[in-house]
């Protein structure tokens, strides 16, 4: 049901047909109308619905414009009066709650003044929903432009922070030009854009404009069914632990299947015996941050209410308004409690629709998101025993082998004749024992994800004992060298989500999510280490995929395309882009392809039979609610939701970049594949570019990809308009040709100027503005760290993204981003619009936008020179067109030219230590052997006296051991390291950009130096640095340093010398730790070393800040500058209200000071 419904219909009297179809369709609660064109004579009724209308005549006494309200008699309402000279009439309704909704025109040919609009606010009883034709055109709501009434509407919006509910789409149509437009608009305040969804009608119904809905949210029925799941936050892991005993018996059985299914049935009988489970029923408050106070003290002030109404005394009213604010208390801290928690883990991988879902649940409100309806074969299917095997259908469809081409087909059964012999009697590493070590290393970087058929998490696997997970071990390796994969592993649950913007009927629709069981996924996790060591080690994978690989990411193939541009544009060349498209990629990959790949790059032995089996014979069911599907089939393609299935997919795609000509510049990132070419022979560049394109069409037909030719696009990217575009063929198809192309989220025009770009991100990043808008109108949303946070995660990640690459357009084009980060600023801290832009940047301790661009990029630009297998590393480096790019600088250099110039006077020269990404092999343990001979006693609560004796006692024990004491110092303008040991003492100065981290691993690495030159045979390393030895124990690091010292430590265990690691607490008068820490700080010899990217990013993050530092001292006349000379971050512990008066007062605007400027009024 539609609450609200907005039309401009062009003449009450002519469209009264229309409006009751309105009716009929959507019984709404209110409908609001625009440009009815009614005198005050005239007659307009509407059964069972009360009109509250104004007109309005022009000069010549005809009607023109004018509003009206119909409101449903079966609604409470009441009339609004209003004094504006606006085309405007408001009305109370009652929507679960009071509502004002006010209907609203403003003629395109009248100017409106701002004074109007800010007096129609003020007179609206909150909350309020202005609705109505405004005729405004802006980006904002979805217009291709921006005019006069835009920009005004936009102010008018933000001045009064109220939220636009327009989702883009188009509701005016220009019969004269065809075109379509946005002019009608829905605005709200905060605190009811969560309850509504804006959507437009698609009949113009004799008008112009298209009617608009704004419907309720739907909540989910209580009493809809769900899946029973276990309530881990009340589990009692103890229990479980001691229940949970997987035995040397169980896993020993000769039936491999027996086995897996004994282990997971005593996992799950102990999980019910420890865990508690959910109902099959939603409760009945569904408020994520209820808890058990606040059902107590809602519990209470219900009995408080009870005594009182049966003995309404003066103590029972103030024993009942005592548990009422406790109750009230209770809520509203728990809320805020629920909130921050929330936002602490939120990163910039969350996105705005995630955020509105947990806005929404706060307050209460779960959208139904269930399958109501699906159509096969034109006929509605509305049972859900029905519906669950209709889209267990159409998925099997899609990977199904009859969706191949017959002559692929024909080559697939000609190959799959020839069996792939995978055994083998070499000793293959590889294919050795699975070890604890890393079993413990998955468990230790698993994300907890629905459970699979089991209904084993990952939780119950975290908390076996050491005992169970050596069995579950044993149990592994039976797999693993027995080649059986068990039969329970091969089936998983499918859970429908529908695609958002398409037709949820059609079960092709819907995106599928599969669980499979997660004692699977840990086992895959360790054979996907180890295939993935493998791959990178040999350089099996190209290094022109940048999917899914260590230290690589889209930006790679963003900024290699841009740079081929730019230098194309340099040479006044012509370059061609073309964006392929692989159908289905996923769903249709050839499995045993992939095993050909494997086979043809020489594996054998345990790993490729485990994976053979893997893909064999899978199955799923669907799942809604508790209702499943019949068992189906997934033929071919890489199993939904396995480890392994990214990496198998990587390696089936990986050779079609083998067959693009060297001439032909490409880039892969996963299944989105790029492939370019430059020069001035517009011949030249077709002729290279069809030979590409016919070859990768001629791999995949032997591939069983599909490339689609009606999504490949191409792109001529010219500084000139009157070339034309090449001719290119797919398939005999012609190759579509477009101005812009979004290619990896970031939208790329044929002249490269990122206009289109920065619109469409700026677009985007206002509409997520309503998010701000709404939380700091709330009582348990509104604090400042959090709306930071939010700002940061949700809109700032957006405007990061691509930033290293769009960074290089004008000046005027990125300051559009400007505004989008101002006003975030503004409502994250409370203040006016008309406070100064660098004293909301102090404030929030929050930079610019150009400085951020600034740092990203030269933290990408280091990234980069530190992996030595990068492809764009000698691109950067390479310095062959920079005399060119000086000499044209109307050209703008590619990035790494601009890098250089920018890359301040202390980054020359700076070497950045490379990377080995592939490290030490997984299935070898990674470790060193450690000590503690301090116990549980720790420096902050022990006398020094008590550890040093603990350490003599400790010398004592290992006097054969000889002590090496090391130790790292840093200081304003001294970084050193040294190690003592017998009497001798080496130091050695290091780079002022060098961390106190780098420097301890530094003075380690040279005491074992020490000992290989010096051949001692025993001995002990004794550091203060906890984290050094944390990282030493760790096998997840990927400090080149940490593996510097681990390979030299298994170098100096290989030749029999006995080493140990030990911790010492600092500057207790341990003499040893006190005299390398005082040679550190003295140190005088100079070490030339290279520097850790991680050392280089911190400084360039202390650089961007001096600079920062550097402008806001500039600002003597700031009046936030005397309180806050010192840029810095403040912790604020305050209520919204008093922080935000603080903020205004500190920032020296307040509405007392600056009301003139606010309201336009002269001072």
């Amino acid at each position: 049901m539609a609450c609200v419904v907005s039309w401009n219909c062009r003449g009450f009297r002519s469209k009264v047909c229309h409006i009751k179809d309105l009716i009929y369709e959507v019984h709404p609660v209110c409908i609001a109308l625009q440009e009815t064109y009614l005198k005050p004579a005239d007659i307009a009724k509407i059964k069972r619905y009360s009109l509250v209308r104004k007109d309005n005549e022009n000069e010549s006494g005809r009607a023109s414009g004018g509003v009206a309200l119909l409101v449903s008699h079966d609604t409470p309402s009441s009339v609004v009066t209003l004094h504006t000279n606006l085309q405007a009439v408001a009305v109370r309704v009652m929507l679960s709650n009071l509502v004002t909704v006010c209907t609203l025109y403003l003629p395109p040919s009248t100017s409106v003044n701002d004074r109007d609009l800010d007096r129609l606010v003020d007179e609206l009883p909150t909350p309020f929903i202005i609705i109505g034709d405004f005729n405004g055109h802006s980006p904002v709501w979805g217009s291709k432009n921006t005019n006069t009434r835009g920009r005004q509407i936009e102010e008018f919006v933000n001045t009064h922070s109220l939220c636009i509910l327009n989702n883009g789409e188009d509701t005016y149509f220009h019969q004269r030009s065809r075109t379509f437009h946005s002019l009608d608009l829905a605005l709200c305040t905060p605190s009811l854009a969560p309850y509504f969804n804006f959507r437009v009608g698609v009949d113009l119904r004799d008008s112009d404009h298209f009617p608009i809905f704004l419907d309720r949210v739907n909540v989910g029925s209580n009493d809809a069914q769900r899946p029973i799941r276990y309530l881990f936050h009340r589990a009692d892991w103890t229990n479980f632990t001691l229940r949970a005993l997987i035995t040397r018996n169980m896993v020993e059985g000769e039936n491999l299947n027996e086995v897996v299914n004994l282990v997971t049935k005593t996992i799950i009988s102990a999980a019910d015996a420890s865990i508690p489970k959910s109902g099959l029923s939603f409760p009945k408050n569904r408020k994520p941050w209820w808890n058990k106070y606040c059902t107590d003290t809602n519990r209470d002030q219900r009995r408080a209410w009870n005594v009182f109404r049966r003995h309404p005394t003066s103590a029972n009213q103030i024993a009942f308004q005592r548990a009422k604010s406790i109750a009230r208390w209770a809520r509203r801290k728990s809320e805020r409690g629920h909130w921050i928690k929330f936002v602490s883990s939120i990163n910039s991988s969350v996105t705005a629709k995630d955020m509105w879902e947990n806005i929404r649940r706060a307050c209460g409100i779960y959208p139904e998101k269930r399958i109501s309806c699906l159509r096969k074969n034109g006929q509605e299917v509305r049972n859900i025993s029905e519906m669950v095997d209709v889209l267990a259908e159409a998925f099997a469809s899609i990977c199904s082998a009859s969706n191949y081409t017959e002559p692929f087909l024909t080559h697939k059964n000609r190959m799959e004749r020839i069996k792939l012999r995978f055994q083998t009697t070499k000793h293959l590493s590889y294919n050795s024992d699975l070890t604890i070590f890393e079993l413990h290393t998955a468990l230790s970087v698993i994300k907890h994800t629905s459970p699979g058929p089991d209904e084993v998490t990952y939780s119950m696997l975290q908390h076996l004992s050491e005992h169970s997970l050596l069995n579950i071990l044993y149990m592994f390796n039976r797999i693993w060298k027995e080649h059986v994969f068990p039969d329970c592993w091969k089936h998983a649950f499918i859970i429908p989500i529908p695609k958002p913007g398409k037709d949820p009927q059609d079960p092709l629709n819907c995106r599928p999510i599969a669980l499979t069981s997660c004692m699977c996924k840990l086992f895959e996790r360790i054979v996907n280490v180890r295939l993935v060591h493998i791959l990178e080690k040999n350089e099996y994978i190209s290094p022109f995929q940048s999917g899914f690989r260590k230290s690589r990411s889209t930006i790679d193939n963003l900024i290699s395309l841009e740079t081929d541009i730019r230098v194309a544009f340099l040479n006044r060349n012509h370059l061609v882009s073309i964006f392929f498209d692989i159908y289905k990629a996923y769903d249709r990959t050839w499995r045993y392809g992939i095993m050909k790949n494997l086979y043809d790059l020489g594996f054998r032995g345990n790993l490729p039979i485990f994976v053979q089996n893997f893909l064999k014979q899978r199955f799923f069911r669907v799942r809604l609610g508790n209702t499943f599907s019949n068992i189906f089939c997934q033929e071919e393609g890489v199993p939904q939701g396995c480890v392994l299935s990214v990496t198998l997919f990587v390696l089936a795609i990986n050779p079609i970049l083998s067959v693009i000509p060297q001439t032909v510049q490409k880039n892969l990132y996963v299944d989105d594949l790029h492939i370019s070419c430059y020069a001035r022979n517009m011949q030249l560049i077709e002729r290279q570019l069809q030979t590409a394109i016919n070859n990768i069409v001629e791999w995949s037909n032997k591939s069983g990809f599909t490339i689609s030719a009606q999504k490949t696009i191409g792109i001529h990217f010219c500084k000139r308009p009157l070339h034309p575009d090449p001719e290119l063929f797919l398939s005999g198809v012609p190759i579509r040709f477009q101005d812009n192309y979004k290619f990896l989220g970031l939208v790329f025009d044929k002249r490269l100027t990122f206009l289109p770009h920065i619109a469409s991100l700026r677009k985007r990043c206002l509409r997520s503005l309503n998010i701000l808008r709404t939380l700091s109108n709330t009582s348990w949303g509104a604090d400042r760290s959090c709306l930071l946070r939010v700002y940061r995660s949700i809109i700032r990640s957006m405007i990061d993204y691509g930033s290293v690459v769009y960074g290089s357009a004008r000046p005027s084009y990125l300051k559009r981003l400007d505004y989008v980060h101002h006003q975030a600023l503004r409502l994250s801290l409370g203040a006016f619009r008309t406070s100064p832009i660098p004293s909301l940047y102090a404030e929030a301790f929050e930079p610019s936008l150009s400085s951020r661009r600034d740092k990203l990029s030269l933290s990408y630009y280091f990234r980069i020179l530190s992996n030595d297998k990068h492809p764009l590393r000698g691109t950067l480096l390479n310095g062959n067109n920079n005399r060119l790019f000086n000499a044209r600088p109307s050209c703008i250099p590619h990035f790494g030219l601009r890098m250089r110039n920018i890359l301040p006077d202390t980054f020359h020269g700076v070497k950045v230590h490379t990377t080995d990404f592939c490290g030490h092999p997984p299935w070898m343990e990674n470790s060193i052997s450690y000590i503690n001979p301090f116990g549980n006693f720790t420096k902050s609560d022990s006398n020094n006296s008590v550890l040093i004796s603990l350490f003599n006692q400790h010398r004592q024990f290992y006097q054969s051991y000889q002590p090496v004491f090391t130790d790292g110092s840093k200081s304003l303008n001294h970084v050193g390291c040294a190690f003592f040991t017998n009497g001798h003492i080496i130091s050695y100065k290091l780079h002022s950009f060098t961390s106190v981290f780098s420097s301890e691993i530094t003075a380690v690495y040279f005491a074992l130096k020490y000992i290989d030159e010096h051949e001692i045979r025993k001995s002990i390393l004794y550091t203060d640095s906890m984290s050094l030895l944390e990282s030493l124990l760790s096998s997840s690091t990927r400090n080149p340093l940490i593996k510097e010292v681990k390979d030299f430590y298994r170098h100096l265990l290989s030749k029999g010398a006995r080493i140990l690691f030990s911790w010492v607490p600092s500057h207790v008068g341990i003499t040893g730790n006190e005299l390398a820490d005082k040679s550190a700080k003295s140190a005088t010899e100079f070490l030339t070393r290279p520097l850790v990217y991680a050392d280089v990013r911190s400084a360039v993050n202390q650089w961007c800040h001096c600079q920062w530092q550097e402008k806001w001292n500039m600002e003597t006349n700031n009046k936030l500058h005397v309180i806050k000379p010192v840029l810095s971050y403040w912790v604020t512990k305050l209520n919204r209200r008093c922080d935000v008066v603080l903020t205004r007062l500190r920032i020296g605007h307040t509405r007392l000071t600056h009301k003139y400027l606010l309201f336009a009024e002269s001072p």
